[in-house]
């Protein structure tokens, strides 16, 4: 059953399974319209959450036959996203690779034919100390503070423009293009710098495919662009963690960060695309691509993640009227 929660001008949010939605009326209707496909899916883990996770082969069997339906609703230069966090082998302190069995799995699906643009790793350093049992009780692990995320398409050059994520310069590059001296010439890895290659000013620094997920330190030299939050995932500044803290209100287990969702939005689309996050949940990717003036879909299996997914659009930094059952709500 696919059902309608809510709509805004720029997109919709569905109660619905993915596998529902896929062969749904308004599934049928997304086929090669979507630009981009964000999400963050229910993680491999070892222990059922609420969020509905599946374990073990029945996950990956699960998961990889997704790449055929996602890739069936990308145009030709669109991309799927996907964030995906480390899962471990139950009652032991080692890696499973179910994960990257998964991963894998997807992108060799020959009915999909996808093609791996690049990996990018976010690495949060708010990331709570996990898995417990073997970091702060047996100290026997470090903390795992990172998500890896594949990027893939239909075609080798899908729409992207690094341009758009630029970074603000360093201090020290500043300096450089203030002075226009540095020391050119041939480098130890073989690489030959000349007198001019540093001197044009383009705006920004090109962004690496490490990603880190800061909180707010002023007194920081930060690196983070400044035309993405710079807000950390479990930051409090968050409007809608302040937000369900203060209506009592637990909230979605498995968030992606703002600042990783307008990341990839800014950089893979442009306004007027179609963004899809098919594991909607409190809907970040329908937040940030309504922020962004893209056109968005996100359907979701837990309806109380739907519901808390209109604290979304209460923030005062977005300017959307919602609609259920055609009644306007504004942006409450």
């Amino acid at each position: 059953m696919t059902k309608l929660l809510y709509q805004t001008e720029l997109g919709k949010y569905y109660i619905s399974k993915i596998e529902d939605f896929l062969i749904s009326d308004e599934g049928k209707q997304l086929r090669g319209k979507v630009q981009l496909i964000l999400t963050s899916p229910p993680f491999p883990l070892n222990k059922k959450k609420k969020y509905g996770n599946f374990q073990g082969e029945e996950y990956k069997k699960w998961f990889i036959n997704l790449a055929e339906h996602f890739a069936e609703l990308l145009r030709e230069d669109g991309s799927i996203v996907i964030e995906m966090g480390n899962s471990w082998e139950p009652k032991r302190p080692i890696y499973s690779t179910l994960h990257i069995e998964s991963l894998l799995g997807f992108l060799k699906n020959e009915k999909a034919d996808l093609k791996l643009c690049q990996e990018f790793v976010c690495y949060n350093p708010s990331r709570l100390p996990t898995p417990a049992q073997w970091v702060t009780i047996e100290r026997i692990r470090t903390i795992d503070s990172f998500t890896r995320i594949w990027w893939m398409a239909k075609t080798e050059r899908p729409k992207a423009d690094n341009r758009k994520i630029l970074r603000p310069y360093s201090h020290s590059m500043k300096k450089l293009l203030e002075s226009k001296k540095y020391n050119s010439g041939k480098r130890p890895s073989e690489h030959k710098i000349g007198e001019k290659s540093f001197l044009n000013n383009n705006g920004g620094s090109i962004m690496p495919n490490v990603i880190e997920i800061e909180p707010i330190d002023e007194s920081r030299n930060r690196r983070v662009p400044e035309n993405i939050f710079s807000i950390a995932n479990t930051n409090s500044n968050d409007f809608y963690l302040k937000t369900c803290r203060e209506r009592g209100i637990s909230p979605h287990p498995a968030r992606m960060p703002l600042e990783l969702a307008q990341f990839f939005v800014e950089f893979l689309t442009d306004e007027g695309d179609i963004v899809f996050d098919p594991f909607g949940g409190s809907n970040t990717t329908g937040f940030i691509a309504e922020k962004l003036n893209r056109k968005w879909i996100t359907t979701e299996v837990f309806e109380e993640y739907g519901n808390q997914s209109f604290i979304r659009f209460e923030d005062p930094s977005l300017n959307a009227t919602i609609l259920t059952n055609n009644i306007g709500l504004g942006n409450k």
